[in-house]
């Protein structure tokens, strides 16, 4: 593994410098606080989160995701890249003035730094000041400097070629995480259901590839048994590797990045506090080492994992805000009418069923990929996703009984190309979904995941890349693919126009403590649209009693 290799060069360099194995220190343990500056005083000891209470797994994921990280106590990552690989030049460590850099990272002292909106809510949007440059963390330390020309330290790329603040990394607007552990446990559902269609091909065999009404296009297992991935659509490249019969495409949907990119929020949060502070998990980068040498160990317990990717789990659920003005009202029903007329919902897909089993968020997930803890590394923790104790609103099945809930997400889970190359903003510059040596690495990437659209209201600002301040503008920003639903939007009279964007207005994330999902503009409960497809009209609460979907 890359970080075991850049544990072994940073070890050595350490002992190159006198510097004595005996002055790590371990991070994870308790410390006299007097006059210590940390973020994290206390740290979740390994298998403690078996034996907590829901209540201290929660606040202790909270102060996880919300502790301002100092360099006494590991922050900061001296000689390896946001990529986990040591730096192109280990003469100039990341330290002092090169502790922090915007573009390539270190470049938060916190995970609220950047996600905390609206009411500044751990865990929510970013203003595009929160933005992230993607890829930039390759470099060491970015200066775009015209004299140095060694390749990713800080001005040019690995083919040697000079970089621009537009072509280091791709520039992307940071979401929030409302309602990630029911995106999550779709994500799941729909692997395991294209994983059935794929397990249960013989060779000569097409198959569909749908789950949950979804269409991923079509897998095709050649005579000979190797794969034949050309027809499915919607997945990225890293689902659909296959070289031989007995290697498949693991067909793994990867909710989170705007592209498509990790698999799961333990996965995101691994790789994101390595990245963007510089404080690396036991689990990534190994226990008692300091690959990053910083002089400190075990940054990031097991346990202190767990306890942050459960905390964006249970995260409240976004709802709708219809003020009792009876023309609002009827507007933003006439507009859930034109989101799909206008084709909208043809990607938006406004809810999803998930089945019984999937309320319960588990982890470690099935399909964390290796460098995080893995089904079987450990015990598994397990939190009922509807449990009325965790952060209000939150979904509910309309009976007990019930053998499925809809999820309101407005999304299909699936990337699109929603670009094209006469619009004014095309393309990204990098498409991480390929090696950074590889050709189409530098290619540029037109692919995104269809954007949730529960709570965009108050999530702006909007695309990918945030450069857009109204959903209008979103709107008006689709190409490609959407090309046709931006068309009729266009197409329409003015007042069908503004319809649909009342409708979008209404899909807010709900001030903390809301207990219902549906509420006038003063945040009391109020009675649903009869709307079909409406958060308010079977989305959340009609759910069926028959598991039309598999589990």
């Amino acid at each position: 593994m890359h970080w075991k290799t850049t544990a072994a060069m940073v070890l050595a360099t350490v002992a190159a410098g006198a510097t004595a194995a005996s002055l790590i220190i371990d991070a994870s343990l308790p410390k006299n606080a007097i006059g210590l500056e940390l973020g994290l005083p206390v740290h979740m000891q390994d298998d403690e989160e078996y034996t907590a209470t829901l209540e201290r797994l929660l606040e202790h994921g909270k102060r996880v995701f919300t502790a301002n990280w100092t360099n006494g106590e590991g922050g900061g990552r001296p000689l390896t890249k946001g990529n986990g690989r040591g730096l192109s030049d280990v003469s100039m460590p990341l330290v002092g003035g090169r502790g922090f850099n915007r573009i390539s990272g270190p470049d938060a002292n916190s995970c609220m730094g950047c996600h905390n909106q609206p009411y500044g809510v751990p865990g929510g949007s970013g203003d595009f000041v929160a933005n992230v440059f993607v890829q930039g963390q390759r470099f060491d330390f970015a200066t775009f400097e015209r004299a140095d020309l060694v390749p990713t330290r800080g001005a040019v790329d690995e083919a040697g070629q000079p970089v621009t603040l537009a072509s280091i990394g791709n520039s992307r607007h940071t979401p929030g995480m409302f309602g990630a552990g029911y995106i999550e446990m779709l994500a799941r559902e729909i692997t395991i259901d294209l994983q059935r269609i794929r397990d249960g091909m013989r060779r000569g065999d097409t198959r569909p590839l749908i789950a949950k009404g979804i269409d991923f296009g079509k897998l095709t297992r050649r005579a000979d048994g190797l794969w034949d991935v050309s027809g499915v659509t919607g997945l990225p490249r890293l689902s659909l590797i296959t070289a031989t019969p007995l290697d498949p495409p693991t067909l793994v949907v990867r909710p989170w990045h705007q592209a498509g990119n990790s698999i799961s929020l333990r996965d995101f949060t691994n790789t994101s506090f390595n990245h963007h502070h510089g404080i690396q998990s036991t689990e990534r980068f190994g226990a008692n080492t300091d690959p990053d040498g910083d002089h400190f160990s075990n940054e990031l317990t097991r346990a202190d994992v767990t306890a942050a990717s459960i905390f964006q789990a249970t995260m409240a659920v976004p709802g709708q805000v219809i003020p009792n003005d009876p023309t609002i009202a009827r507007a933003i029903a006439l507009g859930q009418r034109h989101f799909t007329a206008f084709g909208c919902a043809a990607c938006h897909t406004p809810s999803l069923p998930l089945s019984r089993s999937g309320w319960v968020f588990s982890e470690p997930g099935p399909f964390n990929p290796a460098g995080n803890l893995r089904a079987g590394d450990a015990r598994t923790v397990r939190v009922d996703l509807n449990d009325p104790a965790l952060p209000q609103p939150r979904l509910a099945p309309q009976h007990p009984d019930d053998l499925v809930m809809l999820v309101p997400a407005y999304t299909d889970f699936k990337l699109h190309d929603v670009s094209d190359p006469s619009e004014p903003m095309p393309a990204e510059s990098l498409d991480m979904n390929w090696p950074v040596w590889a050709p189409k690495f530098l290619g540029g990437n037109r692919r995104f995941l269809t954007r949730r659209l529960w709570g965009i209201a108050n999530s702006g600002p909007y695309f990918h890349h945030g450069l857009y301040s109204t959903m209008r503008e979103a709107v008006l920003g689709h190409a490609g693919e959407a090309l046709a639903s931006r068309k009729a939007f266009q197409a329409a009279d003015k007042d069908d126009q503004a319809a649909l964007i009342e409708f979008l207005k209404s899909l807010q994330v709900l001030p903390p403590g809301t207990t219902s999902l549906v509420v006038d503009e003063h945040y009391q409960p109020r009675k649903p649209l009869r709307e079909a497809g409406t958060i308010t009209a079977g989305a959340v609460a009609g759910n069926s009693r028959k598991s039309g979907v598999q589990p």
